[in-house]
């Protein structure tokens, strides 16, 4: 089941493990039991230590648990192959605490949360979100013994999902209650597991962590490229990041970064991580978010994980994040009918109707892609035509089951208290109500900024978007922004890269100016 050169990496990948991880599959009579144990003798035959047993259990569903001195509390329902190939591989290396682990201060907080706790994860594997939730929630169960998961593929569990109402994933359960719907982090995670478990302890004191020269916020495209420019003219970088990559690991095909033809967001976000472990001068504080920021020559950064760090200069980076309708029904039904991410989502409303709101770039593709699974797509606009370009919506017209609505204003999104039923609009013309009956709304309305933490610190104008001059200088001494948190035009990874290395550049000439 898996080819040579997958073989031949994981020989490598596996090296680095220096005790017995046992992978435990458990009985089944499912039609594709042979092949989850034929991937897994796969993964065994990589390394002596990956141990592959039966288990004396069985399961209705393919299925097998990880297990070592660290951890019997990993489970995975399913064949985890695709996107979530990756979650397998990481937990392996994990569960012998040899991947990349995150640091002391978030390791603290993992082992601080209050158990017992059994979470399950449904996901697909064509959903490129769920390995996020998946590795992140893995990572806790390994360190926390209060915590266990199970990552479960809906395809295996279809009579579960239909009585859990499931309609987005990735779907996180704490026994039949919904705990989490749709993308997050490792960061968001935290924080809703301590608030809705609990913490063992209080934390004792403030961790500080240190002065730098630069303190990055943000590890997109902006971000990095900044922080690498900074590090390269000698500086002590932090960058502070709730996932590096940002915005770029939701970003499927990339055909438009100069002398690179064709990547994919998740590669490109590697690589920017990799460029960036090449310098000794950048320290990654990975899963932050910054709560405060106060001082003026010298400033104190105040991070979400009790920390604080000082800085004489700050770069603002963290982009952008996809805009709410801020409609009723809109927070009622996400992961009920209401989805932010084709990709993901797409495949639950196989021969339904749906609706696409946006008619931008990125909603007509999202129109476009889910054209392919859907019965119908109905593509909502506010303005008086779609905003895409013109290639895009040629393609759009060219398909039989699609219909373009413009001059219309979604004022709400329709259900039955379980799931989404339709919508209503504003028809702009005549300003009559109309409705539509659907089983799904993927909203594609574009970008808010991510600029609310430090709106008191620096000027923005009515979008949220920061004020830059030519040299990405704030209105504030020592505070630089760069990317799509700023105004400048044309949001595109090579236009954040640049701004990123003007922010990084100006630092360092108003550094040495002092």
């Amino acid at each position: 089941m898996l080819d040579q050169n997958i073989i031949t990496q994981l020989h490598q990948v596996f090296k680095k493990l220096d005790d017995n991880v046992e992978l435990s599959y458990l009985k089944s009579d499912h039609e594709k039991q042979n092949e989850l144990v034929e991937m897994l003798t796969g993964v065994a035959s990589t390394s002596d230590k990956i141990i592959l047993t039966e288990s004396n259990a069985t399961s209705p569903a393919p299925a097998f648990i990880v297990k070592s001195k660290y951890t019997d509390r990993i489970k995975f329902t399913g064949i985890p192959g695709g996107h979530e190939f990756s979650s397998l591989i990481l937990a392996i290396l994990n569960s012998n605490l040899k991947g990349r682990l995150p640091d002391e201060s978030l390791t603290d907080r993992m082992k601080n949360i209050k158990g017992p706790i059994k979470l399950r994860t449904f996901i697909s594997l064509s959903c490129e979100n769920c390995p996020d939730v998946v590795q992140a929630l893995n990572l806790m169960a390994i360190l926390n013994p209060d915590i266990h998961h199970e990552m479960v593929d809906g395809e295996y569990v279809q009579d579960e999902v239909k009585e859990l109402k499931i309609q987005g994933v990735p779907a996180v359960f704490n026994e039949k209650t919904m705990f989490n719907s749709g993308k997050t982090n490792l960061a968001d995670l935290l924080d809703k597991l301590e608030k809705e478990f609990g913490i063992i302890s209080e934390p004792t004191g403030v961790r500080d962590l240190g002065e730098f020269d630069v303190a990055v916020i943000g590890a997109g495209p902006a971000g990095v490229s900044s922080a690498i420019y900074t590090a390269r003219k000698g500086l002590k970088t932090a960058v502070i990041t709730d996932r590096i990559g940002g915005q770029l690991q939701d970003t499927k095909g990339i055909e438009n970064l100069i002398s690179v033809p064709y990547t994919e967001g998740p590669n490109l976000s590697n690589k920017l991580n990799l460029h960036m472990a090449e310098y000794d001068d950048i320290r990654i504080l990975e899963h932050r978010r910054v709560q405060s920021i106060s001082g003026d020559a010298i400033k104190t950064i105040e991070l979400s994980n009790n920390e604080i760090l000082k800085t004489k200069s700050i770069v603002v980076a963290t982009g952008a994040k996809w805009r709410e309708l801020g409609v009723e029904g809109e927070k009622e039904y996400l992961g009920h009918g209401v989805a932010y991410c084709p990709h993901c989502d797409g495949p639950f409303y196989k021969g339904k109707d749906i609706a696409v709101i946006g008619g931008g770039n990125s909603g007509v593709e999202a129109a476009i892609d889910l054209a392919g699974i859907v019965k119908h797509v109905t593509v909502i606009e506010y303005g008086e035509s779609l905003k895409a370009d013109q290639v895009l919506i040629d393609k759009l017209n060219s398909l039989t089951n699609t219909t373009v609505i413009v001059n219309a204003a979604t004022s709400k999104i329709n259900g039955d208290g379980e799931k989404v039923t339709g919508l209503t609009y504003i028809d702009r013309t005549s300003e009559e109500n109309k409705s539509i009956d659907l089983s799904g709304v993927f909203v594609q309305i574009g970008l808010v900024p991510n600029s609310q933490f430090i709106k008191d610190n620096v000027e923005t104008n009515k979008y949220g978007e920061i004020l830059i001059d030519d040299k990405c200088r704030t209105n504030t001494n020592g505070i630089y922004a760069a990317g799509d948190v700023t105004t400048v035009p044309y949001k595109q990874i090579i236009v954040a890269m640049g701004e990123g290395a003007k922010a990084g550049l100006s630092a360092f000439e108003d550094l040495m100016l002092k």
